[in-house]
């Protein structure tokens, strides 16, 4: 009923971007470039874990799919936020805006449930080493991947159907970049507690639930390390985690920020910068995290660019 309410065709207007024309070339450039940073890293991630045997283990895996995911993810909004920046229009229909949220926050929440995946790989490593070959097979890996990847898409559809079910106001304007879940909660009429309740369980499901197999696998892996004799073992052990958690914070500290708050203590431009950083600061700098102190896949990153720069003749 609420969609023959609404018209499918009706538009929204996002009102974050700049009217400064030389602003928006500034914002364009700008996000432009860290989009093409992202993509080029996590390309690089990908292509090197296929390509190189010896990273073909679980680890290497979950963080293959991560990249994939991350890839999908910003595609679906950078695009249209570079198109909406030079763009004198900048409207999308209820439509596609429902369908934009969908896969944002789907793939987001897979992000979520990929990093519990991969703490619970660290966790088998370190606390079963023993029995870490037969426990985490590829095949587990593929469908950990996969698993994330659905059940994310899943939550968001419930969502994002229970959110556009809901009467809007007349007020067409979203504070903000593209269709999230706070601004477009904002020109919601119906102002009951339910539905912010109802929002709030969502995204305690997609973020707090992974969020404790993340903290309980960690508590489990700090306990098993404490007891190792050598203090060369407890720092070998504690290096291979780090990347991970440092990725955990920084994914975590924006989403928890954004999402597991109430709707009244929303804030329209300190939320727009923060919707920033974990839309483009997070897919940018995983590549790095991931890399920098991991001296394999520098060097599987490093042949793949050195073949690439090689010429066809000197290849043959």
């Amino acid at each position: 009923m609420a969609w023959e309410n609404h018209s499918v065709l009706m538009d929204f207007v996002f009102l974050a971007y700049p009217n400064c024309p030389e602003l928006q070339i500034l914002c364009f450039v700008g996000i432009g470039l860290a989009y093409a940073l992202i993509i080029s890293g996590n390309v690089l991630i990908v292509v090197s874990i296929q390509t190189e045997d010896r990273l073909h283990t679980p680890m290497y895996y979950f963080l293959g799919g991560l990249s994939g995911v991350e890839l999908c993810y910003t595609a679906v909004v950078v695009p249209h936020i570079l198109a909406n920046t030079l763009h004198s229009e900048k409207t999308i229909t209820l439509l596609s805006c429902a369908t934009q949220m969908v896969f944002f926050i789907g793939l987001g929440s897979a992000d979520c449930f990929l990093l519990a995946s991969m703490a619970y790989d660290r966790y088998v490593a370190i606390c079963h080493p023993l029995q870490y070959p037969l426990i985490m097979t590829i095949t587990l890996c593929v469908r950990l991947v996969m698993a994330s990847v659905v059940i994310g898409l899943f939550l968001s559809v419930q969502l994002v159907a229970f959110i556009f079910c809901l009467p809007f106001c007349r007020a067409r304007g979203i504070e903000h970049f593209f269709c999230d879940v706070p601004p477009v909660m904002r020109l919601v009429c119906a102002t009951s507690h339910i539905h912010e309740l109802s929002v709030l369980v969502a995204a305690t499901l997609a973020i707090a639930v992974p969020f404790f197999f993340i903290a309980t696998s960690y508590a489990l892996i700090v306990s098993t390390v404490l007891k190792l004799q050598s203090a060369a073992g407890r720092s070998r052990a504690f290096s291979t985690c780090s990347s991970h958690l440092t990725v955990v914070l920084l994914q975590y500290g924006c989403c928890a920020f954004m999402y597991l708050r109430p709707n009244s203590s929303y804030h329209p431009k300190q939320d727009q910068f923060i919707s920033l950083v974990y839309t483009l600061g997070t897919p940018f700098l995983n590549p790095l995290i991931y890399t920098l102190r991991n001296s394999e896949m520098k060097g599987a990153i490093g042949k793949v660019l050195s073949r690439s720069c090689i010429p066809p003749k000197q290849i043959e």
